[in-house]
């Protein structure tokens, strides 16, 4: 790594839809899921009625931004075409666009003909899992589209990455792949990125325990970093319980990342995620 490619001042905004978003304060990211098969049943929603309503529930309990994806990412993920991706989607974007006009939307796809279309019904911001690794015309499309863009570490696909979690140094190989990375969107004058670190993606329980240990020394690339370990596996195997008791563990982790820098917390359960924020905004006073 050098100095020129790789280290940043800190920034703390992006440009959302006209909108600055300040990350001062962290904020809340609600997830919408408009699939089958998600694997925290609450967060689906599979009509364009019952999305109004989760979106409604969401930002009333305090979420800045809403991510919606029509692709489940879980382990062993059924594949879903493009066409059905973006046939679940654009419906309900343009209803959220409707009726709450203010709501900012990221879009949680990999297919950049998906994050064109999401973009040009109203949406703001890409959320790539495959940091572009899955479709080479996505970093150009969303330099194209100059919309905020979310970087995640992932290795294979979420059919494959169980399978690929051998790493010699697990953050200084996730830290090159952004540097990798940071450097190719640069180029291309993507300037509004955010990294994710990928929790549960090609990583098993351990290493997630030791990314969100060193997720402070992320800092040092000066970008925005999101978490989402939101009623995952680490937290309900670890604890022997179901994703449905999972909301307690979540908060902790979720505490322990805004204390060690995170800027957005992904998250199932926006009430608990917005007063974890307030409460560790305190300390800082």
């Amino acid at each position: 790594m050098n100095d020129k490619s790789t280290f940043f001042h800190q920034k703390n905004t992006i440009n959302a839809g006209g909108s600055l978003i300040d990350f001062t304060i962290p904020k809340v990211m609600g997830i919408l899921n408009i699939t089958p098969d998600s694997f925290f049943g609450d967060s689906r929603v599979q009509t364009v009625e019952r999305a109004l309503i989760r979106t409604e529930k969401l930002l009333s309990e305090g979420a800045e931004l809403l991510d919606l994806g029509a692709y489940s990412s879980r382990p062993g993920a059924i594949e879903v075409s493009e066409e059905e991706e973006t046939t679940r989607l654009i419906p309900v974007i343009e209803a959220i666009v409707s009726e709450f006009p203010n709501a900012i939307l990221s879009i949680d796809t990999f297919r950049s003909s998906v994050a064109k279309a999401s973009i040009e019904a109203g949406a703001h911001i890409i959320n790539d899992i495959s940091g572009g690794e899955l479709d080479p015309l996505m970093f150009e499309t969303v330099a194209k589209l100059q919309v905020p863009y979310i970087l995640m570490h992932m290795r294979g696909t979420p059919q494959t990455m169980n399978k690929l979690t051998n790493y010699e140094d697990l953050f200084a190989e996730i830290l090159a792949y952004f540097s990798a990375k940071i450097e190719k969107l640069s180029e291309l004058h993507v300037h509004d990125v955010i990294l994710d670190p990928g929790f549960g993606f090609a990583k098993t329980i351990e290493q997630n325990f030791e990314l969100l240990n060193e997720l402070d020394r992320f800092k040092l690339t000066g970008l925005p970093i999101l978490v989402g370990l939101s009623r995952k596996r680490t937290i309900w195997k670890t604890l022997d319980i179901s994703t449905e008791e999972a909301l307690n563990g979540t908060t902790v982790l979720n505490t322990i990342a805004l204390m060690k820098g995170a800027k957005i917390l992904r998250v199932h359960d926006v009430k608990e995620a917005v007063e974890a924020v307030k409460l560790t905004e305190c300390l800082k006073h």
